[in-house]
């Protein structure tokens, strides 16, 4: 064993995994690589934003194909030891495990880096082929090569977060031609190469526009169904771990805080290529443990970090941004090649590297931002960036709002309303409804501290444009419906017709679920006199 050849860290770390208690078996994914690792010389790299489970993926590989530890124990009571030939492929490989993104912290240059890495592995390499009379000045690929030679056996490679070093602040360009050259000759058409997998975010193709790494096959979330369902959970495997949670706080005294809807609204709104939805794994499994509804995935960085992305044109992506805070998909073209951390100048580099590093979900052709975990960041944006014009403006003006909708103050509203759209507002042609909510939703934007917002949400006999569900169950509860070319009194009285407050009722027999007054709200806007009204009415006192 060694630092990187059959090192016991895969294992080690894959069995801190499996024993955890929201741990999901994937173990399927190795019926996919054990054919490919037989037939040798295959090549796969997998990307995916982080924190959706590539690197216990690439340990879970490790801990399978890697001699030296028997990992049994391990993979006895998973999904692959119903595979046929499960046993004949258990630690039965060399394998080459690299994390090229760990550093020494005091590396201050790629040769360093770089030098460290070969070093180790040439290490290795010597201790677990003493026999071996391996050329003293040899490079690592040579000394591969000696090996199959001699014994004839073949390696399976295993390079999490591959792309990692393009970020380091010491690496130059000509660096990272190098270090490409270095994972070609490493690689390419090399008879030891059983099975090369390789992991990170950023696709092959951004960083390797010629030959180096086109021997690999390359499946990224956008493009490629398959490995679609290993990373991210699906809804079936959130249920199963709620349930689970259900469980494993039965008979505490602790409030079990988290709600399977809240599972969905906070971390669900990925897809994958062939359109199932899936869940940030990290944050689900974070808030099942931390029993609490939080912002995992982006703790890392305040709104900023999605900013960053945006900054260098924000006139082309803020009517973008204002429509999916409104909940709208945008149409855009993702090109995963030209997603890249630098330089971000068109609106499709900026849209398509948002998606890259998982801040906003593709499917069929349109972005959107995915849950609220993100969605609370972009509303950060908004009320703090006076540089995206009115977008910004109009969700400064939410906390008036509220609390003028509250107070049944309609003046104010209608006042709101008509500077918001007396401003620079491009979107506010109201040709629709779907227009005139997409001002709406960013005029509520605080409502959003006190309630779960909704739209086009079934209820009653209808489908109701806004519905407001407090936090706190005693809250006032609101019910907003917008007309285009009609009053506000007829926006309430749909309201009534359609018995919409039946949303906050629950279910015949059982105690109502809020306890709150009700509020009809009905905004109208008439394209004739480009004047908008308003109506506020109390529909069921508090209980």
């Amino acid at each position: 064993m060694g630092i990187y050849l059959n090192s016991v860290s895969p294992y080690t770390l894959y069995k801190s995994e499996v024993c955890s208690p929201y741990f999901v078996d994937k173990s399927q994914m190795l019926r996919e690589l054990i054919p490919l690792a037989e037939v040798g010389n295959r090549h796969v790299c997998v990307t995916r934003p982080r924190r959706f489970g590539k690197t216990v993926m690439a340990n879970m590989i490790g801990a399978f194909f890697g001699k030296d530890v028997a990992s049994e124990d391990v993979f006895e009571t998973l999904k692959i030891s119903e595979f046929a030939d499960y046993r004949r492929h258990l630690n039965q490989y060399n394998t080459i495990y690299i994390d090229f993104s760990v550093v020494d912290d005091e590396c201050i240059s790629y040769k360093e880096y770089i030098d460290e890495i070969k070093g180790n592995l040439k290490e290795d390499l010597k201790r677990g082929y003493p026999d071996i009379d391996f050329r003293e000045n040899g490079s690592v690929r040579e000394d591969l090569q000696r090996i199959f030679a001699e014994k004839k056996e073949r390696f399976v490679f295993v390079f999490d977060e591959w792309d990692s070093v393009f970020h380091m602040p010491f690496v130059t360009e000509d660096d990272k031609k190098s270090y490409l050259l270095f994972l070609k000759g490493l690689l390419k058409d090399k008879p030891y190469v059983a099975l090369a997998y390789m992991t990170g975010i950023l696709p092959i193709a951004k960083y390797s526009s010629g030959s180096e790494l086109n021997m690999f096959m390359e499946y990224t979330m956008a493009s490629e169904s398959k490995f679609g369902n290993v990373f991210g959970f699906s809804d079936k495997e959130v249920d199963m771990l709620y349930e689970r949670y259900c469980e494993n706080n039965a008979g505490k005294e602790e409030t079990l805080n988290v709600t399977r809807e809240g599972l969905s609204e906070w971390y669900d709104g990925y897809f994958t290529k062939n359109g199932e939805r899936m869940y940030n794994p990290r944050s689900v499994v974070a808030a099942l443990e931390n029993n609490n509804l939080g912002s995992y995935w982006t703790s890392s960085g305040p709104y900023d970090e999605i900013f960053y992305y945006v900054e260098n044109n924000i006139a082309d992506v803020r009517k973008d941004i204002a429509l999916m805070i409104s909940g709208e998909g945008v149409k855009a073209k993702i090109q995963e090649y030209a997603a890249t951390s630098l330089n971000l100048l068109t609106r499709e580099e900026i849209l398509s590297a948002m998606v890259v590093y998982g801040f906003l979900s593709y499917y069929n052709g349109k972005v959107y931002i995915p849950n609220k975990e993100l969605m609370d960041k972009f509303d950060e944006m908004v009320q703090k960036e006076a540089s995206l014009g009115y977008v910004y403006r109009l969700a400064k003006e939410s906390e008036r709002m509220l609390e003028a909708t509250l107070h049944g103050d309609t003046e104010t509203m209608e006042n709101i309303l008509a500077y918001v759209h007396n401003t620079e507002t491009p979107i506010l042609s109201y040709n629709n409804e779907t227009e005139l909510s997409v001002v709406v939703n960013l005029v509520y934007l605080a409502a959003r501290d006190r309630y779960r917002v909704e739209r086009e949400d079934k209820s009653g006999k209808g489908f109701v444009d806004f519905i407001f569900y407090p936090e706190d169950r005693s809250d006032t509860c609101i019910i907003l419906e917008l007309k285009v070319d009609n009053t506000p009194e007829e926006a309430i009285e749909q309201i009534r017709d359609k018995e919409y407050m039946l949303r906050f009722m629950g279910k015949l027999g059982e105690l109502p679920k809020y306890t709150g007054e009700i509020l009809g709200v009905g905004i109208s806007y008439s394209k004739i006199d480009k004047i908008h009204r308003c109506k506020t009415e109390i529909l069921r006192n508090r209980i």
